[in-house]
């Protein structure tokens, strides 16, 4: 079966009709083989998120005509998925988060040109399908070496302001179950709002609140949102993610203190979402941050130490991965023009570290990975190490190929 660079394997339009027997009669959902419908000039297609456990992620309309382009996505009955994404070249171009079942539908507007694209739903049975849009086809990678990094650069800035705003709707989903008091639903959806930072923190971590200097931590965005026990400045306290991880996973309660905690992040979570629109970047930034969330995967993840009380640290390792394979797929079209063979390497070095973090998948666990217990940190952290250190010696070579790129 063909794989895409994710190491995921790509769902053929020849074997859409298995998956398909298997859930129409489920969903009520029957992929049609004209174009999608035509609204007001935008076209409209919907997803719909059925199943439990190996569920299935359903298209509408398998062609759509190029221009403005609705998804609409709703989750029936799948509690193993949460996320869809549009996919082009590895490249996310839009994604919803937070598809719990049986909330109301959401809507994702993008500007297609023809080809072909995946739907990614993480947790479903068959998780990457293809979509053709018709018509004029999408500009091609073409120009310069130094146009296509740029370009780069420009989408990459939209993935990372996607992930921020994304991530505040999850940390308000998350604040919303700490102020009702419900232990439960806040232990579940903290494993939810996680992954956001980690796909991004590279970019992010140097923000300092006016008035603040940079080396200290009380004004600190990263601090702030992402502070670790192990990191944790006796001076400043605990604040973010892991000071209500401890709360609930290690104290098993929620406290006023608990509720101040979650308020006082969703205030910093938004400040992050209003400063990463501004962010610009040069091609070697991606490199870098590319290289830098491997590294954290190292020193923070393969450890074990990022989620001391939640042990979702594997579900943090595969959010660094993700982000730093968005890097580096928004630099490929300007690689393959620079170095095609090395470009060639770090991508089968990525489809080596995601099939490997593939064998990790539980959908019975909220975010989709099993626990980082001691068990498994014994018997793998070597393993999982080996993978990303792989990964790390042709990587760590992009950026000084992109900041010599010609001009």
């Amino acid at each position: 079966m063909p794989l895409n660079s994710f190491g995921r394997p790509l769902l053929l339009a020849a074997g859409f009709g298995t998956v398909l027997s298997m859930t129409t009669a489920l969903s009520g959902v029957a992929r049609a083989a004209e174009d999608a419908p035509v609204v007001n000039g935008v076209s409209q297609v919907h997803i719909t998120l059925v199943g439990d456990n190996g569920g299935a992620c359903l298209i509408d309309y398998d062609h759509i005509k190029a221009g403005p382009i609705t998804f609409t996505v709703t989750n029936k009955t799948a509690t193993a998925i949460t996320e869809v994404e549009i996919q082009s070249d590895n490249r996310i171009l839009g994604e919803k988060e937070n598809l719990a079942p049986g909330l109301p539908a959401v809507a994702l507007t993008l500007t297609l040109g023809g080809g072909s694209y995946q739907v990614y739903c993480p947790g479903a049975g068959q998780e990457l399908q293809t979509f053709t849009v018709t018509g004029k086809a999408a500009a091609a990678a073409t120009g310069t070496t130094a146009q296509l990094l740029q370009d780069g650069t420009i989408g990459y800035a939209k993935y990372v302001a996607g992930v921020a705003a994304s991530m505040v709707d999850a940390v308000t989903i998350l604040k919303a179950d700490i102020d009702a008091g419900d232990l439960a639903k806040a232990k579940a959806e903290y494993p939810l709002a996680r992954p956001f930072y980690e796909r991004i923190e590279s970019d992010v971590d140097s923000f300092v609140l006016p008035g603040f200097k940079a080396t200290d931590n009380a004004g600190s965005l990263d601090y702030l949102i992402d502070m670790r026990a192990s990191a944790l400045d006796p001076k400043v306290g605990w604040h973010g993610f892991h000071a209500i991880e401890r709360d609930l996973f290690q104290n098993n309660a929620i406290t006023a203190e608990t509720k101040s905690q979650a308020a006082e992040l969703l205030t910093h979570v938004e400040m992050l979402a209003k400063l990463t629109p501004t962010l610009t970047y040069k091609p070697e930034d991606l490199a870098n941050g590319a290289a830098d969330l491997l590294e954290e995967v190292q020193t923070t993840k393969v450890t074990g130490e990022e989620e001391d009380f939640s042990h979702i640290d594997l579900l943090d390792f595969a959010g660094n991965v993700e982000g730093a394979q968005q890097a580096f797929a928004f630099l490929e079209p300007g690689m393959m023009k620079i170095d095609p063979d090395l470009t060639a390497r770090v991508q089968a070095e990525f489809a080596k570290v995601n099939a490997m973090l593939d064998t990790y998948r539980d959908k019975t666990q909220p975010g989709g990975y099993e626990l980082y217990t001691a068990q498994i940190k014994a018997a793998d952290a070597a393993k999982l190490s080996k993978a990303i250190q792989a990964l790390q010696e042709p990587l760590s070579k992009i950026g000084e190929k992109v900041a010599t790129a010609e001009k």
